[in-house]
């Protein structure tokens, strides 16, 4: 098992559902990062459970303890290593779930890879609770980011099911006020009335007992150009294996995404002109990313999310202890959609893509100066 991504940085993350705590390292951090812990918990608290009718009934503080890497309200330099205490666990919802199969979890798959000595209760190391140490480090990330370059990152929910929010040329926008007032939305969209229509729809799914997925669309604003190499560390390959730890994530695309094959070449391509001593694009198809480095424009990404797979509707399974068919009603906690609380969860992973690329351009820059 790996549980460890960077190049300049390295994040590594540790814990199950169910354990005394999960938690995680950063280590490549420059001294001097002061940071703002009421601006973490902000995203802390949109990510946690239990703090909406949209979500899970299991409640977290989520509250991150530092054990090192941090003095004075300053980073040190060393690894900010922390953990986060799990409160608030009822592991006795999963004990028949040692032998059946839940379809669309990794039970069957991890069961088989670590030879069942794998927790199941949660879903383990499996579980979206993981995500929890990977908004604190993106949170951190968010805050050299802005401080260093003035990036901000925000999301918002494109669409649940087949409700889809309004159309927007994030490409082009650079009103982080608007970007910003999105943040403190349940379910951030530019529409409002789609925001209830969505909420409702949700709500219909959780009392039947189902689940529904839905798409985040990210927006990066600010970031230089040449962030990234072409190849094997392009900035989106680099991004998307960040995004893929997501459990749930079942695609991403950038820019037009798969509709920029419906244009043709003179219409895909984004023209450019100087405004000043700056480059800027007429057009941002591509997302902000040409040659897999960074342009100038603003990153924009959109991921899928897929329904959540622990539902009430009775499916059918497998018994791996008995070796027969089984059918199986999920019981316990669980999320009738997971997109909202994602949102933080996708712009830490954007964060920490940035922050990498960042500390690897500073070196170079750096390097050339001596």
């Amino acid at each position: 098992m790996s549980s460890i991504w960077g190049n300049r940085i390295k994040i590594s993350i540790f814990g199950e559902s169910h354990s005394n705590a999960i938690g995680g390292v950063l280590d490549g951090l420059p001294a001097g990062i002061k940071i703002d812990f009421d601006e973490i918990m902000v995203d802390m608290d949109r990510r946690a459970p239990g703090k909406s009718n949209l979500s899970t009934t299991r409640k977290e503080g989520d509250i991150p303890e530092i054990l090192s890497g941090y003095f004075n309200g300053y980073t040190t330099g060393t690894p900010l290593a922390f953990i986060i205490k799990n409160s608030n666990t009822k592991s006795s919802d999963y004990d028949e779930l040692k032998n059946l199969m839940r379809p669309g979890h990794g039970d069957y798959s991890g069961n088989v890879r670590y030879r069942g000595y794998n927790d199941y209760r949660g879903g383990g190391h499996f579980s979206g609770r993981l995500t929890a140490p990977l908004v604190f480090m993106g949170s951190v990330a968010k805050q050299y980011i802005m401080q260093k370059k003035g990036i901000y990152i925000f999301s918002r929910v494109k669409s649940i099911g087949d409700i889809v929010d309004d159309q927007i040329d994030f490409g082009l926008i650079n009103d982080s006020i608007l970007l910003k007032n999105l943040r403190t939305k349940k379910l951030p969209t530019i529409n409002e009335q789609k925001s209830l229509e969505m909420e409702e729809y949700i709500l219909q799914m959780k009392k039947n007992g189902d689940s529904t997925g839905g798409v985040i669309e990210c927006t990066c604003i600010n970031v230089p150009t040449g962030l990234g190499s072409p190849f094997f560390e392009s900035f989106e390959s680099s991004l998307s294996h960040l995004i893929f730890s997501i459990p749930s994530v079942k695609g991403i695309e950038f820019g037009r995404g798969f509709d920029i094959t419906k244009l043709s070449g003179s219409q895909a391509n984004d023209e450019m002109s100087y405004d000043g001593n700056t480059v800027k694009n007429y057009t941002n198809n591509n997302g902000g990313i040409t040659g897999g480095i960074t342009n100038g424009m603003p990153i924009v990404f959109r991921v899928a999310i897929k329904p959540t797979p622990s539902i009430a509707i009775p499916q059918r399974t497998i018994n791996i202890e008995q070796c027969k068919d089984e059918i199986l009603s999920i019981k316990g906690r669980h999320d009738p959609c997971i997109v909202p609380r994602a949102l933080p969860v996708v712009e830490a992973c954007a964060a920490l893509n940035i922050f990498d690329y960042l500390i690897q351009m500073e070196g170079i820059n750096n390097a050339k100066s001596k």
